[in-house]
């Protein structure tokens, strides 16, 4: 059963198939948490929040659209839902400012780490010069390669225009291309 397709999977959601909200937790918590952690840097406000999510989800199973592809409105969903609960919260209202339209995305060189050694030094690079882009462009990065969301998908999520997406890519990788020490790194 964890094979099925998401309009499937959503529809016996909806119908209130418990093992089918099981498959949609496993399937996605893991990618969620992750996206929440870069969102409000606080594990356990993102714990808090995914779980009050998903059980939101349940609650009103009833009420939720038809989909074809879940993950853009999950992603798009719980971005609202954990920026509401961020400014909600006293505690992060003096820390962080965060605009529902733009959130600030940091990377790990971690997140960038493959099997081969020799490219250690260059991840950390990596992520030092894609942390140094727009917040926008670091978004867009994020749900792109990390989340492998299709520009349509990224639209939704963030909800911004097809055309934006398109364009910050766009302007992400030049700004990549420009920096003198991506050359290096590729060349090293």
């Amino acid at each position: 059963m964890g094979d099925l397709s998401d309009e499937i999977l959503w529809k016996s959601i909806k119908k209130g198939d418990v093992s089918s909200y099981s498959i949609l937790f496993k399937r996605f918590y893991p990618s969620l948490h992750s996206y929440g952690l870069k969102i409000s840097r606080d594990e356990s406000l993102t714990e808090d929040a995914l779980q009050d999510f998903f059980v939101y989800i349940f609650e009103h199973k009833e009420n939720l659209s038809d989909l074809q592809s879940i993950a853009p409105y999950l992603f798009s969903s719980f971005r609202r839902f954990i920026i509401k609960k961020i400014h909600k919260s006293q505690k992060y209202t003096f820390v962080r400012n965060i605009d529902t339209n733009i959130v600030d995305i940091s990377f790990t060189p971690e997140e960038f780490i493959t099997k081969q050694e020799s490219l250690t030094f260059r991840n950390k690079n990596l992520a030092k010069l894609i942390n140094q882009l727009p917040k926008r462009q670091k978004e867009v990065i994020y749900l792109k390669f990390n989340c492998n969301f299709k520009p349509n998908e990224i639209a939704e999520t963030m909800g911004i225009n097809y055309q934006s997406v398109i364009n910050s890519l766009h302007k992400a990788i030049k700004n990549l291309r420009d920096e003198k020490a991506i050359i290096k790194l590729l060349n090293s």
